[in-house]
């Protein structure tokens, strides 16, 4: 009897150090770099563990994704999300803010800054070439938000946008949950109100790099998006209004295809995108449950993460801005096309297009939102 409880205690013992050891010396980013007060607000870094195998670090300054490991296909682990390793480096470097946050109170872009809704025009900030980007000067990913309360793989985040924040109409209130799931699933799940008609299209805007942020550009990875057609833009990168099929573009990623492989093409909408920084529009087949929308694969590593969501819309932005200039977490640069974004969203400029799926939210009703990325490997 003795004997077998001794086998039994170093078999347990020999399993729990096979689980736990690859996580132990990750060099995660000291939390007193965030330890500060922002806007008369505290902010903080927080912690995740899926338990199974991902580590994700959280501020509430901007409900900012800082951090994000992953395993690769021999145990080996790589932080692949861009972002920086303290505070100071996020307030001051400004042309590079929109590393990870929660993107509000209006995802994407608005047409020359302005919407009108019911009868009254809202004008807002002009932050990007005449329209307004990612709600302004002072968007969602620029505030301090509330932590309601967080444990060993979630937390939840809230804040409250209010009437007039940067031109748009109605105190709205939001909430935000991250969780990391058994599964290894970052799932994100958002829920807003107001007490006016408003408009609000909210996202995450993690910027991916399966190799390791830092470690190369993007062009390898390998990409398939549940989508036939794209929302094609102007030179300003605002929606014409149409649909334009992909079929036979090098926007079609309906198989699997190197991201790199036609980016560079003879083609009017990567040209004025500088690469592909479009919406996407997903082939739904339900109107409110999270469904599988794109799916990016790095060969070198095995890393998979694979996305689902309950919006129409995902905005793929490979990294076309990024010079090399500033540097990241690890003192590595942000080279030029260096992370891909997957933006779950409602389609760009919906408050100036009614024929496109709405924004809009009425007092009474409450904005849903669910997003998962999936990481696996192959």
């Amino acid at each position: 009897m003795k004997k077998l409880l001794y086998t039994t205690f170093f078999a347990v013992i020999f399993l729990l150090s096979c689980n736990q050891s690859p996580q132990k010396n990750l060099p995660l980013i000291d939390a007193a770099n965030f330890d500060t007060i922002v806007d008369n607000q505290p902010v903080a870094l927080y912690t995740l563990n899926s338990g199974q195998g991902l580590v994700m670090q959280i501020t509430n300054y901007g409900g900012r994704i800082v951090s994000l490991w992953a395993p690769d296909r021999n145990g080996n682990y790589e932080d692949v999300v861009l972002g920086f390793d303290s505070m100071d480096k996020y307030i001051n470097n400004q042309d590079e803010r929109f590393l990870g946050p929660a993107v509000g109170r209006y995802a994407n872009r608005i047409a020359k800054a302005q919407f009108t809704l019911d009868g009254v025009i809202y004008q807002l900030p002009a932050n990007d070439n005449g329209n307004c980007l990612h709600g302004g000067l002072k968007g969602f990913d620029s505030r301090v938000w509330q932590v309601d309360s967080v444990s060993g793989n979630s937390i939840q985040l809230s804040f409250v946008s209010p009437d007039w924040d940067e031109g748009f109409p109605g105190t709205v209130h939001v909430q935000m949950t991250y969780t990391l799931t058994p599964g290894n699933e970052l799932k994100i799940d958002y829920s807003a109100t107001t007490d006016k008609p408003t408009h609000i299209n909210l996202t995450n805007h993690s910027q991916f790099n399966l190799k390791g942020a830092g470690n190369g550009n993007i062009l390898d990875h390998i990409l398939t998006v549940n989508s036939e057609a794209i929302t094609p833009v102007d030179s300003l990168l605002i929606p014409t209004g149409e649909l334009m099929p992909t079929t036979g573009t090098p926007f079609d990623f309906t198989v699997p295809t190197v991201i790199g492989e036609r980016i560079d093409s003879d083609n009017p909408q990567l040209k004025v995108g500088s690469g592909y920084d479009h919406n996407w529009v997903i082939n739904r087949k339900t109107a409110n449950e999270a469904e599988w929308a794109a799916t990016l694969y790095e060969p070198e590593s095995g890393r998979v993460l694979e996305v689902y969501t309950d919006q129409p819309g995902i905005q793929i932005y490979t990294g076309n801005f990024f010079n090399g200039k500033v540097k990241g977490k690890y003192g590595k640069p942000m080279i030029y096309r260096c992370a891909v974004a997957l933006e779950t969203q409602k389609y760009p400029d919906t408050p100036n297009r009614p024929e496109f799926p709405s924004t809009r939210l009425n007092p009474g009703e409450t904005y849903t939102q669910t997003c998962i990325y999936k990481f696996s490997i192959k």
